[in-house]
Parts: C-alpha cells; sequence; structure tokens
C-alpha cells in the first residue's frame, strides 16, 4: 500500500510545466485591515486592461486571462480610501489585500499574505486556517499543529499532546492565548497547553527566535492563536461544531457568539464540553483513557478606529485518565510492561475516569486598552491574571485514593506596554516593558514528598523591534530584548540527596534550618538573559526568500531546578540540578518559496546551536519504599540541531490538488558525542484533494502519514536486579528503554459538503483515521512501553454557521 502511494507522488514531483500566454491568474481576499472582516463588492482590476473582478459575499476574488508582466492594481470599496499597487505577475498569483474600512483619511494601508498580521516580515511561520481548526474541535492543539512541517507532538497517552516545533517542546515554546502568554506548569512533559482549541480563529506557529515581542525564551517557537474578531457593524454571529468519535464512544459540542454593533461595542461567548471514554487500540482497549473537558470564555470590548478595549475571561476545566497498565509499582513492572506485547491491564469499556488521573482548571482574565495617536503610532496597556491548579492523581491505599499526590496552584500576574511608532511610510519600530510576578504553591497535605516546591518568581523584561521596508522588494527587521528573572524558593532536602550532590561545597549559605535528617533551604537565583534578532525578505518576481540570524537566552524553570521526588503520572523520580544555569541558543534559519504555473513550494532549513542545553534523561534507577523507579535527572551539555522542513504542492484544476510534507531533524550532544535524546524521527505526510461542484461542492481528502523509525537515539539501558520467579533468585537484568519503535504508515479519509439552508449553513463532514486499523507506536509518546496507541477513528461533524 505504501508503495502505491508514493510512486505517484515521485511521479507528480518529475513533471514540469510551463506557462501558456495569457492564461495566468491573481485571486485572493480583500479584508478590513481593523477587524479582518471580509469586504463584499470590492473591485479589484488591472489598469489600462479591460480585467477586473468585484469580490464575493466571503471577500473572495479572482481575475484570470493575465499575460505575465508588470501591473497596476487598483482596489476600491465604498467607505474606503481606493489602493493602488504594483505586482508583478509571471506565475498564478495569490495576494489578500486588506483596507481600512469605515475611514477614508486614513492612509495605514497595507497588502498582505496571512490573516494574522505579521509584521517582521522575514519571520519563518506557518499558519492553521479556521478550517483545520474546525477539523480538530474534537481534538487538541498539539494534534492540529501535528499537520505543519516542522511541527510534531510530545505524548503522554493519545489525549496529552505537547506541542513540538524543530525538536524543541515546553518551556522553549510559548503559547500566546488571546495575546497572552500562558503559564500552565508548561515545563511538564506531560503537561498539555490548558487552551480549548475551539476558542481560536487562526492558529500562528513561528518557528525560532524570532518574535521577541513575546519572550526572549522561545528557543523553539512561537504559538499564537488568536480569537475571532468582531466586525464593526450591527450583527450576530457564529457557530455550533458537533462532534461525535467512535473511538472513545463520545465527542465534543461547541458554540462560539459574537455580538456586535456598529458603534464598535461587542460580545463574545464561547463554550465547549467533551466526553470520550476508554480509548482502543486495535487489539484490546485502553483502560482508563477517558477525558472530560468542560470550557467557557466570554469578553467584551471597544473597537474604534482611534481606541478601544477589551476584557476577556476563559476557564478550561478537564480531567483525562492515566493509561492504567501505565502506572507501574517498580522498575521490575517496567520490565514486564516492554517485553510484552499487550497492557497489563485490561478491563472493559467504560466512561469512568479512574486514578491515575490528573485535574487542572486554568482561568485567565485579560484587560487590554490601545489609543492611536495622529502621525505617531499606537500605545497599547495590558495586564493579565492567570490562576492554574494542577492535581495528580496516583493509586493509593486505603481512603487516600481521592487526595491528591501532586496539588500545584500556579499565579501569574502580566503587566505589559507596547508603544508603537509607525510614522514613516516604510519603517516603525516598537519598544515595550513587561512585568510579571509568579506565586507557586504546593500543597504539603498530599502526604507525599512534593515534586516542586513553592516559590516567588519576578521578571523584567524590555524590548525594542524595527521594521524597515527598503523597497517593495527588500525588508529588513530586527529586534533585541532583556529578561530578568528573579527566583525566591522554600525548599526540604533530605541530608541524603544534599550530600549526594555535593551541594554542601556550593549551598551552605542557604540552608535555613537543619531537622537532622532534612534541610529547610531557601535558593535564590537572578538571570540576566539576552536575546536579538535580525532578518531580511527579498522577493524577486515569484520568489520569496526570507533569513533570520537570532540568539535567544532562557532561564532555567523552577522544575530544573528543584525538581526532587517521584512524578506520578509518568512514575519517574525527577532530581532537578542547583547549578544548572541559563541556556543560550544561536540560529540561522532560511526559507525559500515559489509558485509556478501549478506547483508550489515552501523549503525551509535551520542550524541551532544551543550551549548549555537544558535536558532531561534517564540516570539509573533508584529504591523507594514503593520499590525502585527509574531516574531521570535534569543536566546541561552543548546541542546542535539542525533540520529541513518543506511543503510542496500541485494544483492539477480547479477540482484536484495534491500537496506533501516533509519534516527531518539532527539532534547531537556534541559534548558527549551522541544524538539528543527523544529527537522527532523523518515524518512525511501526503494529501489528494478532489472536490465535486456540481454535487453541493462534495470535498474529499486522502491523506498518507509515513513516520521513519528514529536511527539515531542515545544508548540510556541500564541493568538492574529482578526477581526470577521460577528460581526465585534476583537476576541482573536489562531494561531497554532506548530502543524507538519501528516505522509505521497510516492513511486517513476525510468527505465533507455543505448545504445552504434558508437561515443558515450547514457542513457535514465524515473521516475515518487509521483506516487500515494499523497498530504501531511512536517515539515521542511516553506510554509506547506500555501499549499500541489508538486504532481506527470514524469521526461525524456537523457545523452550523450562523
Amino acid at each position: 500500500m505504501i508503495k502505491i502511494f508514493i510512486l505517484p507522488t515521485f511521479l507528480f514531483f518529475s513533471l514540469v510545466t510551463h506557462a501558456q500566454n495569457c492564461n495566468l491568474s491573481l485571486k485572493g481576499y480583500v479584508i478590513d485591515l481593523h477587524d479582518n472582516s471580509v469586504l463584499e463588492n470590492a473591485s479589484v482590476k488591472l489598469e489600462n486592461t479591460s480585467l477586473y473582478a468585484i469580490s464575493n459575499n466571503k471577500g473572495f476574488f479572482i481575475i484570470e486571462g493575465i499575460c505575465p508582466g508588470e501591473y497596476e492594481v487598483t482596489i476600491s470599496h465604498i467607505n474606503c480610501k481606493s489602493l493602488t499597487k504594483q505586482i508583478n505577475i509571471e506565475t498564478n498569483t495569490e495576494k489578500n489585500f486588506s483596507l481600512e474600512h469605515h475611514l477614508q483619511s486614513l492612509n495605514e494601508v497595507l497588502i498582505k499574505g496571512e490573516l494574522y498580521n505579521i509584521e517582521d516580515k522575514s519571520t519563518i511561520s506557518a499558519q492553521i486556517s479556521h478550517e483545520t481548526i474546525d477539523q480538530f474541535s474534537n481534538a487538541t492543539l498539539g494534534d492540529a499543529l501535528s499537520t505543519l512541517p516542522g511541527v510534531s507532538s510530545l505524548n503522554t497517552g493519545n489525549t496529552i499532546v505537547k506541542p513540538v516545533i524543530q525538536g524543541l517542546h515546553s518551556s522553549r515554546v510559548l503559547i500566546i492565548n488571546n495575546n497572552v502568554r500562558m503559564e500552565d506548569q508548561q515545563w511538564g512533559v506531560d503537561h498539555a497547553p490548558n487552551i480549548d482549541i475551539n476558542s481560536a480563529a487562526n492558529i500562528t506557529v513561528i518557528k525560532g527566535s524570532s518574535a521577541l515581542e513575546y519572550g526572549g525564551d522561545a528557543i523553539g517557537g512561537v504559538i499564537i492563536a488568536e480569537p475571532q474578531k468582531a466586525p464593526v457593524k450591527d450583527t450576530l454571529m457564529g457557530k455550533t461544531i458537533l462532534t461525535g468519535a467512535s473511538n472513545g464512544r463520545g465527542g465534543n459540542l461547541s458554540t462560539n457568539l459574537i455580538k456586535a454593533y456598529e458603534s464598535g461595542l461587542y460580545f463574545k461567548a464561547q463554550g465547549s464540553i467533551k466526553r470520550l471514554g476508554d480509548l482502543e487500540a486495535p487489539d484490546y482497549i485502553l483502560s482508563n483513557t477517558g477525558v472530560e473537558e468542560q470550557n467557557m470564555a466570554i469578553g467584551l470590548g471597544l473597537n474604534k478606529i482611534k481606541y478601544g478595549f477589551d476584557v476577556f475571561y476563559s476557564r478550561f476545566d478537564t480531567e483525562i485518565g492515566i493509561l492504567r497498565a501505565s502506572h507501574i509499582g517498580n522498575v521490575s513492572d517496567l520490565v514486564r510492561a516492554i517485553n510484552s506485547q499487550e497492557p497489563s491491564f485490561i478491563n472493559d469499556f467504560t466512561y469512568d475516569i479512574n486514578s491515575p488521573k490528573q485535574d487542572v482548571v486554568h482561568q485567565l482574565l485579560k484587560v487590554n486598552t490601545f489609543k492611536k495617536f495622529s502621525n505617531f503610532g499606537q500605545l497599547d496597556v495590558q495586564y493579565a491574571y492567570q490562576n492554574n491548579r494542577r492535581k495528580e492523581f496516583d493509586i493509593r491505599r486505603g481512603d487516600r485514593s481521592g487526595i491528591p499526590a501532586l496539588d500545584l496552584e500556579l499565579q501569574t500576574h502580566n503587566l505589559i506596554t507596547k508603544l508603537k511608532y509607525d510614522k514613516f511610510e516604510n519603517f516603525s519600530t516598537k519598544v515595550g516593558i513587561e512585568l510579571t510576578y509568579q506565586d507557586n504553591f504546593a500543597n504539603p497535605d498530599t502526604g507525599v514528598r512534593r515534586l516542586i516546591p513553592d516559590y516567588e518568581m519576578y521578571k523584567v523584561a524590555g524590548f525594542w523591534t524595527a521594521n524597515y521596508d527598503h523597497s517593495d522588494n527588500l525588508f529588513f527587521n530586527a529586534g533585541i530584548r532583556y529578561d530578568f528573572t528573579h527566583i525566591d524558593a522554600q525548599k526540604f532536602y533530605f541530608q541524603s540527596r544534599w550530600d549526594e550532590r555535593n551541594y554542601q561545597d556550593d549551598f551552605a549559605d542557604i540552608i535555613v534550618e537543619d531537622f537532622g535528617t532534612q534541610l529547610l533551604t531557601n535558593p535564590v537565583f537572578d538571570y540576566h538573559n539576552f536575546s536579538a534578532n535580525l532578518g531580511v525578505q527579498y522577493n524577486f518576481k515569484a520568489w520569496e526568500w526570507n533569513t533570520n540570524i537570532g540568539t535567544a537566552s532562557r532561564a532555567p524553570n523552577p522544575s530544573e531546578l528543584f525538581s526532587d521526588g517521584l512524578h506520578h503520572s509518568i512514575a519517574n523520580i525527577e532530581i532537578g540540578d542547583l547549578r544548572i544555569d541559563s541556556e543560550q541558543s544561536y540560529k540561522v534559519s532560511t526559507q525559500v518559496k515559489r509558485q509556478f504555473n501549478r506547483w508550489q513550494f515552501d523549503i525551509s532549513a535551520y542550524y541551532n546551536f544551543i550551549d548549555d542545553y537544558i535536558l532531561l534523561e534517564p540516570g539509573g534507577i533508584e529504591q523507594t519504599i514503593r520499590g525502585a523507579f527509574p531516574v531521570f535527572e535534569y543536566r546541561q551539555t552543548n546541542a546542535r540541531l539542525f533540520g529541513v522542513d518543506v511543503n510542496v504542492g500541485y494544483q492539477f484544476s480547479d477540482e484536484a490538488s495534491f500537496n506533501s510534507t516533509f519534516a527531518y531533524i539532527n539532534g547531537e550532544d556534541t559534548s558527549r558525542n551522541r544524538p539528543l535524546i527523544s529527537m522527532p524521527p523523518v515524518n512525511w505526510q501526503n494529501s489528494l484533494n478532489y472536490k465535486i461542484q456540481q454535487w453541493h461542492n462534495l470535498s474529499l481528502l486522502l491523506s498518507s502519514q509515513m513516520v521513519f523509525e528514529q536511527m539515531r537515539f542515545p544508548d540510556d539501558n541500564f541493568t538492574t536486579p529482578i526477581l526470577n520467579p521460577d528460581t526465585g533468585d534476583f537476576e541482573e537484568t536489562l531494561v531497554d528503554i532506548s530502543q524507538p519503535p519501528e516505522a509505521y504508515h497510516l492513511m486517513n479519509f476525510r468527505a465533507e459538503m455543505p448545504f445552504e439552508l434558508s437561515f443558515t449553513e450547514l457542513q457535514v463532514a465524515l473521516s475515518v483515521n487509521n483506516i487500515f486499523d494499523t497498530s504501531y507506536r511512536s517515539y515521542l509518546n511516553r506510554q509506547r512501553f506500555y501499549a499500541d496507541e489508538i486504532g481506527r477513528n470514524f469521526v461525524l461533524q456537523l457545523k452550523l454557521n450562523y
């Protein structure tokens, strides 16, 4: 089957198609610059020709029959000042035009190719459209992002999914939710982002550290989730999505509503509920893998041309079951799990979620206001508060099963002020100051040694960015950022751990009180981090070239410094190190885009060298009163990552198209000359899309995902005495936790059809994921030792737009 699908793919790439004279097209959308709403009945005209188009009710236009050459394009719309722009058309061209609606005198008019306006034109980024977001309404943010080249996921089972950008994740990837940086204990590899994907209308992934406005520690990149913008007109709009899934025997219901007025006032409301029971692998039930979610968000604001405000509140509430078979009592259970083809616990299907499990509530409150100044720019001030309550439940004896083994409450206050100066047509600059205060409380009433301690964290940051348009073809951007971090913690150490780590020589001054077997300490650390970026974009005919050179610095997070205990949800002992210092990244990335005839491609390459790279890797076993558990220690090394991301598309006709994405990354521990742990394997995805307009615009999509075996991995295997039940003796046994699983190939199908109703539009979609019910395991799933991934899944979705 793989050969049947791959062979045509190579044939497609071998085709060479030449443009025919006067057979080119210009298409795109006309959009309101102020709120991203579409503009209907806008005129797009090629001057000195008879060619023009009028945008439809979705803002879309297309002009066909164009000869190659340089054209003056005029875009006009009622209540808008007409825009005239020079465009060179050598191939089929796609451009989105943005106008400032309702204000003829405003001179701010631009062309942009994406709905999210990235001011730094050289930024290497990718976007997920609202159509793709809707397709993943029943899934997670990480699942949706995995469709992009260079973006994969680090999983704990199938419901805890963390995005990985070019090999980096967790604290190195920032998630911006409605312009607020998420603070949700993101250090944990089993801590998924606490964001409802249904609350986002557009998602942008910025690869690398070029988005200094959001943080200097974004060594991997930034994920920006934006909600639906409210139009400046009297309207009530929204959508409802109902999704049902066969695997898990449940589904999701999501609704978004916006009430807007011509005065600029608007109200928003969004909510979703999800319930899934036990998921199923092809050959067995994955017991205790259900999930329940209840999410909501409300907002109100005022959107004027020169001023406005936005108030937003959201609550994300999820309960996630952890695979019962992954709860091991000691390293002997781990050995048995690795050597077994099936999980050690397989029960009948149920919707019940028992221990082990996670229970997380994340609340976010944001107040934002802006003011535009004539002939100057814009001032933005924003305050945000977040409260993250995380509880992780272990299987415990007696009446303690209802008491969490890990109980953390993280409160974050953030104040940021930004001033943008854009008086000049071809130059703009922005400066900002950011203040952050965090308070982490680790509940001592769990009866379990706290994994991370109580601490307070203070952050002060300042940044400057600038954009210079040298010409219509050449653009520059630059930026610098400084971050100061102060951490003040209160932590108990066992005397044995203190001696084992040789802390007495370096940290004797932080001891507050000696209790004999334990020491109360007060670690206080300050970190000064500098980041900078320089980028350039050059356009030549249908070519676009972007290059970024940047350095980013990240202070260690509290987990990397203070972890000391059993992390129950993943059954590992994690140990931090007080000596860990900031890591510094030096990255060069380049991107080439091209559209010609029916082809389009996008190739990105990058090289990232990280000084003092912080990693969590196996370090043997440790005996506890519950048994022996694998130990994972935080340590620092020098690392090098390089790779390439490819996206290629071919348009056979107006009805049929083909797309292929490919991602390769190579990670090396240069200090020890060995591969880095948990690097994504080669990933190749292909899709064929066919639309039948005469059948209610029926759309058919057949997709393939080929994940190769990871051949570069460190050898972290170890031996330990294991009781042989036949002889009654302890025998030294190899614990193979390093060997990646075999390659796998998945096929998926989706069909969708819209129906125009009298009062709304109904879209019906049916998806079949893992068509052939393939059994496989993923290298980036921390539960790969215990069970296969989920099997075939039928997903039925109904979407109402109104």
